[in-house]
């Protein structure tokens, strides 16, 4: 039995416009950081740069829901969760429901968790 390959289309079916324009938001966000590729499970959409994946998303019925990795840990009400994963990184499960919640402040999350997917954190003896 060969088992199912998800795609992106599959998390934006049957999802409401809203959820659909958050994430697209999220994708324009993460292509202004540089180039990238998806890994798409069943339960999400993986952004990954040269070294790895940094982030996620998942549009459901309220909004967009995901994380980001950081070097850092972030306290802000969109960052549902923040635990050490190794001794460098950090993820971070964010829920988004409005399109200013993708601020200046976000992206600025996006660009650094982009930094992790290129391996900074693995640079200069951090």
């Amino acid at each position: 039995m060969t088992e199912r390959l998800w795609t992106v289309e599959d998390h934006l079916a049957d999802q409401p416009t809203s959820s659909i324009a958050l994430y697209e938001r999220f994708v324009e966000l993460v292509s202004q950081c540089g180039p990238f590729t998806y890994s798409v499970s069943k339960t999400s959409i993986t952004f990954k740069g040269a070294r790895r994946g940094f982030a996620g998303a998942r549009p459901y019925r309220l909004g967009l829901r995901g994380y980001l990795d950081l070097q850092r840990t972030v306290e802000d009400r969109r960052i549902l969760s923040a635990a050490r994963y190794t001794n460098r990184l950090f993820v971070h499960h964010y829920r988004v429901t409005e399109p200013a919640e993708l601020d200046d402040e976000f992206a600025g999350w996006v660009r650094e968790a982009y930094a992790v997917g290129n391996g900074e954190h693995l640079r200069h003896g951090l």
